[in-house]
């Protein structure tokens, strides 16, 4: 019991950890910007798992596929697939919203509070 979670979490572990290293990579050698990063992994989550790849994967490493942006792009596509079959083209459309709510509205949270308790300032 005790070393097969301890095996999910190393799995979790290297996946996410390899995940962030491409991000990491693609900062230090391209001139994308973060912003171009972030929408990049996104997509590429969701172009991953219409392509039916990412899911697997998912089932695999859990949070460690799930957490970082390409498993938000995942989140999406699935909640439009989902919606699509059981609502048809509206459902495409509010399927990858729904199911992404509660992520998106703690990310709002957290972020009011972070801006409530911390000093923001532009960066320069």
């Amino acid at each position: 019991m005790m070393a097969e979670y301890l095996f999910a979490l190393l799995r979790a572990f290297a996946v996410g950890g390899l995940i962030c290293c491409v991000g990491q990579a693609l900062i230090m050698h391209t001139r994308l910007t973060s912003a171009r990063i972030l929408v990049l992994f996104v997509v590429a989550g969701a172009a991953l798992t219409a392509l039916g790849v990412y899911k697997p994967l998912v089932d695999f490493a859990g949070a460690g596929a799930t957490v970082p942006l390409l498993g938000f792009g995942y989140s999406l596509a699935m909640g439009a697939m989902q919606g699509a079959r059981s609502d048809g083209i509206l459902g495409a459309v509010t399927g990858g919203i729904t199911r992404t709510s509660a992520g998106i509205a703690a990310a709002i949270v957290f972020g009011l509070l972070t801006a409530l308790l911390f000093k923001p300032h532009a960066k320069r």
